[in-house]
This record gives structure tokens, sequence and C-alpha cells, in this order.
């Protein structure tokens, strides 16, 4: 009787102060939903049904993607900061989550406060490209002409990964850029292809095939090798040193407060994820690298996380970008 009664009180104490102690066996124990901020067929999107298959498969539970668009990837990022923080509810996101803490004066959830990154996925770096009959054939004819003339360039969307780019490229050349924002990457793009607008930062995977073809030309990496598929395409890194490293990259996050062996049981399973040797020849043929192991730990995440709100935080700034909620 009195060790049923200590046992009664234990499990009222719990309950009082929020929850039992999760077990990592315990987890999971039903659907898990990886909420992505961006509309379904996008890179991010791609992405989160890959991890979700695979842990699918590796926990014997079902985790399913909910697109969450809307707001500058706001509303879905904002659905998971309130979700409770039990595991059930995830976010992949992108390098723009870590700019929107400067871009936007009244978000309605506190990014470093109420999420907690699980683990850095993939990266990729972002190419320069212009149109086919711009009169710069290589990286220095480039920069002299972006100095003598203000060039048109497209961004998709302001504070989009590439208007941080294109904005820190000119900062670094000492030139000016005239801005011409577009929905997307797609329409950006068809807009070099018909010599429109002057240059446009893109993801290797969506250029390598028209600037083979002599579409459009391609002036720069912003990484500090060079791509395989593009061999003549000269590192902005060798130019202006380590603030032209950029890479796109995802990420996952939870809910601030979920128990942290599940935190790290889901940034095991998604270790092994990055494993898988088809998923990372899959990403590779893409131009989408697999973060390397030693760069996956939640601490490694966390500490890569403040670096990178502190890094775009400063270019925000410094070119007086900010958007209004």
């Amino acid at each position: 009787m009195i060790r049923r009664t200590f046992i009664l009180a234990l499990a009222a104490a719990g309950l009082a102060t929020g929850a039992l102690p999760v077990q990592a066996d315990e987890y999971p124990s039903r659907t898990v939903t990886i909420i992505v901020p961006y509309p379904a067929g996008g890179p991010t999107d791609q992405t989160g049904r890959v991890i979700a298959d695979s842990l699918s498969k590796q926990l014997k539970q079902s985790f399913i993607v909910e697109n969450v668009t809307g707001g500058g990837t706001i509303i879905g990022t904002n659905k998971v900061a309130k979700a409770t923080p039990d595991g059930y509810t995830l976010l992949l996101h992108n390098l723009q989550i870590s700019a929107n803490v400067t871009l936007y004066k009244n978000l309605p959830f506190d990014t470093e406060k109420d999420l907690v990154p699980v683990i850095f996925v993939n990266r990729n770096p972002l190419v320069l490209v212009g149109r086919r009959d711009l009169d710069a054939n290589d990286l220095d004819q480039f920069l002299a002409l972006m100095k003598k003339s203000t060039l048109k360039a497209a961004i998709p969307g302001y504070g989009a990964t590439g208007h941080l780019a294109t904005a820190l490229l000119a900062q670094e050349a000492g030139a000016k850029i005239d801005m011409i924002p577009y929905r997307g990457a797609a329409p950006a793009l068809n807009d070099i292809i018909g010599s429109h607008v002057d240059v446009f930062f893109a993801t290797p995977q969506s250029i390598i095939q028209q600037v083979n073809s002599h579409n459009m030309k391609a002036y720069g990496v912003t990484s500090k090798a060079k791509l395989p598929e593009l061999p003549n395409v000269k590192s902005f890194v060798d130019k202006f040193g380590e603030k032209l490293d950029i890479s796109f990259w995802q990420a996952v996050f939870a809910p601030a407060g979920t128990p942290k062996v599940v935190v790290e049981k889901l940034n095991a399973a998604m270790q092994k994820t990055l494993s898988d040797p088809a998923i990372v020849k899959s990403w590779a043929d893409q131009s989408v690298e697999v973060y390397p192991a030693s760069e996956r730990s939640t601490a490694a995440a966390a500490k890569m996380m403040k670096s990178e709100v502190e890094r775009w935080g400063k270019v925000i700034k410094d070119n007086n970008i900010h958007l209004d909620q």
C-alpha cells in the first residue's frame, strides 16, 4: 500500500510539472509531422520527403511532410515554434530562417529561444549566372563591368538567399546593383535566358545544363572549390575571401523544450540517413553535399545556427535590408 501510494505521488508530481520523463524506446509511438514552410516540389520540400521516408523506415513509424506556406516562411515556422514540444512536430527550413531573425522586427516567435536545431542536413553553393550577351566572359571581366555599370540583378524575393548573396557581393566589390525581385528562381532564370535582366545567383542544379548549352554565362561560385561540372568557373572565395563562402543549407528544428532524449534520437536517425550511399549520391548528382559527420551533432547544429544568425544579421544591417510584418 505504501509503495503504491509512493508511485501515485510520483506520477502526480510528474503531471504537475508537465510530463513524466520520455524514454528513447517510447518515441515515436505515432505519426510525426515535418513542417516545410515552402510549396510542394521545391528543393526544401524534396529534402523533407527524403528525410521523412528514411526516418519512417528506421523508426518504424510514419513521418509525413506538411507544406505550410505564407508570410515569408513565418506561418509554417510559427506553427512549429508554438507546437507541443514532444517531438511529433518538426521543422525543415533553410538559410532563410537565420536571416529572418534580423529581417523582421516583429516575428511572432523568438527563433533562438523557441526552436532547437536538431541537425544540419545538406548544403550547396550558389553560382552567379548572367545573360548570354552580357559583355563579360569571366569573373575578372564581370567584376570590371560591375564597377562601371549598374547591372540589373534578379533576386528571388526580398530577403531571400539570392538577395543576400547579391548584396554581399556588391558590398565586397564596391559596386552598385539594381535589385529586381521575382517570385522564385524559375521566372528569374527565364528572364536571364531572355536577356531581360543581367545576373542572378542560382543553385548549380538549376543552371548547369543551361550554361553548358550557352543559354547563359557562369561567372563565379560561392564555394572554396570549383564545381566539377563547371571547371572553368572561378571561386568568389579566391577573390574576396571567406565572406563569399556561401552555402544554401537546410536543417531540421524542433520546438524548444523537446526532451533531449528525443532530439538525440532524431539526430542519430538522421545521421544514418545522411550516411546512406544512395541519398549521398542522389544529392551529389545535383551538386548538393551532405554535412560531414563531424558537423552533424546537436551541439554543432546549435553553433552553426548561432553563427549564421550573426553573419546574415550583419549583412542585412550593413545593407539596410528590412521587411515589415
